[in-house]
């Protein structure tokens, strides 16, 4: 079925809708998961949990793609489990690695809550990525939003490892700069 097929089954309340999206974007959403929380069990929770929030937002929203709808709810809702599960000290995945990676070139997080510009951060962020040659955006995307592990990017990509983490330090450094030259603190 076509993605614009599938939101019909949505918007028509038709629990088929479920099925049909479980069918085609079930591996997507659950490497999602997995790669964020290190964990079989709970990446299929967290699928499951896509499946009802798709069903419960549809009616108010009509994607017109729904692999990049559900991946933005699926990894949500993983990384809302993840910080439940650092709360009780418990954790897995790549996301405490992925953020440590990311510390140096983002603004802390109690300055993110102070500034209200956090959209434009978003922003910003969003113009930097679409401002790198292809390469790097998609290993930093890979990285930071796939969370997937480096031995996978350099899979997917057929280069060396030492390239992934190489191309993602300068990138990460370049991000901070730009971010700077933004006027965002880091």
């Amino acid at each position: 079925m076509t993605d614009r097929e599938i939101v019909a089954l949505y918007w028509a309340r038709d629990e088929e809708a479920i099925a049909r999206t479980a069918e085609k974007f079930g591996v997507y959403c659950r490497r999602i998961a997995l790669n964020l929380l290190g964990s079989r069990r709970d990446a299929e929770e967290c699928e499951n949990d896509t499946w009802l929030a798709a069903w419960r937002s549809m009616p108010r929203n009509r994607p017109e793609r729904l692999a990049p709808y559900l991946g933005r709810i699926t990894r949500n809702l993983a990384l809302d489990l993840w910080d439940r599960q650092t709360a009780a000290k418990r954790g897995g995945g790549q996301t405490e690695l992925i953020l440590e990676e990311l510390e140096g070139c983002l603004p802390a997080a109690d300055q993110v809550a102070r500034q209200a510009e956090s959209a434009e951060t978003a922003r910003a962020i969003s113009d930097f990525l679409r401002g790198l040659p292809e390469e790097p955006r998609n290993l930093f995307i890979r990285r930071y939003w796939y969370c997937d592990a480096t031995a996978a990017i350099a899979a997917r990509y057929g280069i060396s490892e030492g390239k992934v983490r190489v191309t993602l330090h300068r990138t990460r450094e370049k991000l901070r700069v730009f971010l700077q030259k933004e006027g965002v603190a880091v």
